[in-house]
């Protein structure tokens, strides 16, 4: 058969089960199902397209398989497409409008619902769709009371990725830049063309209004660079790749192992 697991262990990917064997799980109240969300957008002169969607199925499909096998937990195929519309100026990027991704996310969620499961984490490798996972999440709690959503950024929970970068990088580097590249040469290096990297920040600003930050105007990538880098990936490497890869995987298996005992407040804990 073609693999479809990719990264995932085959035993920890719902797809490959039977309708009967899905519905005699034992404990799908607290069984965690991963859902990777990803995009398909511009990353530069030097990372692919697939970045986030890559990032996003690596890091469950890694975690899952680091995970003790006491803890249930299955992954979904991933959203391997999101809303990107800020890389529109850009070739490579395609594009769902919000209200897609909403109608897609909200479908696969009601359909893992109606399976009996009640967790169900949105894991979403890409930055421009966060308020549109957590609009989604919030949704289906509030129609599904019983039902807990998790929606969390790849880059969520604790990892070492800040050792490596400057001041400047940690503030502004937001695509592109260093923390993406080491972490796609860990993942896929045949895929990455460190001698074609650029650097490029924002313009400067002063005042309140910022790209990002408490008080922040919308902006398309083209109006902060000319390139589609918004960082900046020198000094990038395999080695801290790999580095920042296995703090990311430990984070995910704490955070499955949690998600797993997780009890609404309220509901006491497991």
């Amino acid at each position: 058969m073609t693999q479809l697991h990719g990264a995932v262990p085959p035993s920890r990917f719902l797809p490959y089960f039977t309708a009967p064997a899905i519905e005699a799980l034992p404990d799908k109240e607290n069984t965690v199902i991963v859902l990777p969300i990803g995009a398909i957008e511009q990353h530069g002169p030097h990372l692919p397209v697939c970045t986030d969607t890559a990032i996003a199925t690596e890091l469950t499909g890694r975690a899952l398989a680091a995970l003790p096998p006491s803890i249930p937990a299955f992954a979904l195929p991933p959203v391997w497409c999101g809303k990107s519309n800020e890389h529109i100026n850009f070739s490579g990027t395609v594009i769902l409008k919000a209200e897609t991704l909403m109608r897609i996310l909200w479908d696969i969620g009601e359909s893992v619902y109606r399976m009996g499961f009640r967790k169900l984490v949105l894991l979403n490798g890409h930055g421009g769709q966060p308020q549109v996972v957590e609009i989604i999440a919030r949704d289906l709690r509030a129609e599904y009371q019983d039902f807990c959503l998790f929606p969390v950024f790849s880059w969520a929970v604790p990892h070492c990725a800040s050792e490596f970068l400057s001041t400047r990088e940690l503030e502004e580097g937001i695509h592109a830049g260093r923390s993406e590249t080491s972490l796609m040469m860990a993942l896929a290096e045949e895929h990455v063309h460190p001698d074609r990297a650029v650097g490029e920040y924002p313009p400067p600003h002063q005042g309140l209004l910022t790209p990002e930050g408490r008080f922040r105007y919308a902006w398309l990538t083209h109006d902060l660079s000319k390139s589609g880098v918004v960082g900046d990936p020198a000094g990038s490497c395999r080695e801290e790749g790999d580095k920042m890869l296995a703090s990311l995987i430990e984070g995910w298996v704490r955070a499955f192992e949690e998600i797993h005992h997780f009890r609404m407040p309220g509901q006491g804990a497991g």
